[in-house]
């Protein structure tokens, strides 16, 4: 009676013994080959994260600041000038019924310098406007030094400036003052960066009954702030130019201040899809250097392959051996890559002051990829490592 002997199985700790033998001995190879990997999966997990934790500030700044606020600006007429609001315009809009806030600023014919000292052509990039004492409430912006215009204060010759206003200026305390034209006037408050209308970070702020008296202001605003309910935007949207101005609501230009955080977000996808490609380059090299990797180690161990093939080693043992070296070896530069790449984004976030966000499918797609590459880079040396002849694999030729 004949008995067929079966090869026996390698236990899952063996394969992995026997895998992990040739990454022991040439260390300084795997360490090398896994950077590769190790930098792609760095560039695509950093490059997900941080467009990720941008995204979130960008979406936390508009939860802050609202996405209800609209601007009316004056438009031109055909021969180029700058069409007149009325003067009416913010208690027009103020009648519609979800409108919370209307407020208004008027652009002033007054040169700004630091003091009577600079010629008038010289002026700071710092441009005047009249402004109602509820724009700030409007707009939700926040005073950095001194204090907002009061109602005794929108009458006189005080100004509150915007940031960049201040800087450009060289103004560093609330009560030093500046000249509008050849009129002195005592800066009473600096305010802090208005995020959603930073055009305002530019601007020397006046009242409306002071810009009349002292720049001969006509009393017609250029624009119209507004906020309403959010379910209403849109309505109040469409309304807004033939509320401010009937007849010529053509004239009348409207926007939505938060449209530019949105389209901000919306870049940074393409951004984020240019980067992910770039990383896929570079883990595309790694994997090509894993398999160079993998076909010289099948090269320089044709002896110790003919050994195993004479003790008994089946084409399968063979490459499963070679297929789980190239499968650590990926893996392994694919967790350090995870790691750097982690690492990198809430590094960065901090220093942006930015919450760290680390998709966990960002993770798990880095790691699939690693062994994808493992298995398609180690494919090949590994059948090749199984057809070796055991008798020509042991005389090395």
């Amino acid at each position: 009676m004949k008995h067929h002997l079966k090869p026996s199985r390698l236990s899952l700790r063996d394969v992995l013994g026997v895998g992990a033998v040739g990454l022991r001995a040439r260390r300084a190879r795997v360490v090398l080959s896994a950077l590769g990997i190790a930098i792609g999966i760095a560039t695509m997990v950093a490059v997900v994260g941080l467009s990720e934790s941008s995204r979130a500030d960008l979406m936390a700044q508009l939860d802050r600041l609202g996405t209800n606020l609209l601007t009316a600006e004056a438009g031109e007429d055909l021969e180029g000038n700058r069409i007149k609001l009325p003067k009416s315009a913010v208690a027009m809009v103020e009648r519609v019924g979800p409108v919370l806030h209307a407020t208004a600023a008027a652009d002033i014919d007054a040169r700004i310098r630091r003091s009577d000292l600079v010629p008038q052509e010289r002026s700071a990039g710092v441009i005047a406007q009249a402004v109602h004492l509820d724009l700030l409430t409007t707009l939700g912006g926040e005073v950095d030094q001194g204090s907002w215009l009061t109602p005794a204060g929108e009458r006189l010759p005080t100004t509150v400036l915007g940031s960049v206003a201040a800087q450009r200026l060289g103004v560093n305390r609330t009560g030093e003052t500046i000249m509008m034209n050849n009129t002195r006037v005592v800066v009473v408050g600096i305010l802090r960066p208005l995020e959603l209308v930073p055009t305002l970070d530019r601007v020397a702020m006046v009242g409306f009954p002071a810009a009349e008296q002292h720049f001969g202001f006509d009393g017609h605003p250029t624009t119209v702030f507004e906020r309403s309910t959010d379910a209403a935007v849109e309505d109040v949207w469409a309304i807004l130019p033939r509320t401010i101005s009937p007849g010529n609501e053509a004239g009348v230009k409207v926007s939505r201040p938060s449209d530019a955080l949105a389209a901000k977000a919306a870049t940074n996808e393409g951004l984020t899809t240019l980067m992910l490609g770039l990383g896929a380059v570079a883990l595309l090299v790694g994997g090509v250097g894993v398999a160079n990797t993998m076909v010289i180690s099948v090269l320089e161990r044709r002896q110790e392959i003919g050994l195993r093939r004479a003790l008994g080693a089946t084409r399968h043992a063979i490459r499963l051996q070679f297929l789980t070296e190239s499968l650590l070896l990926s893996g392994l530069g694919g967790i350090t890559g995870a790691l750097l790449g982690t690492a990198t984004t809430y590094g960065f976030a901090h220093a942006q002051d930015w919450t760290a966000v680390v998709p966990p499918w960002s993770l798990a797609g880095g790691l699939a990829a690693t062994l994808l590459i493992g298995v398609l880079a180690g494919l090949y040396p590994a059948i090749r490592a199984s057809r070796l002849h055991p008798t020509v694999a042991l005389n090395g030729t």
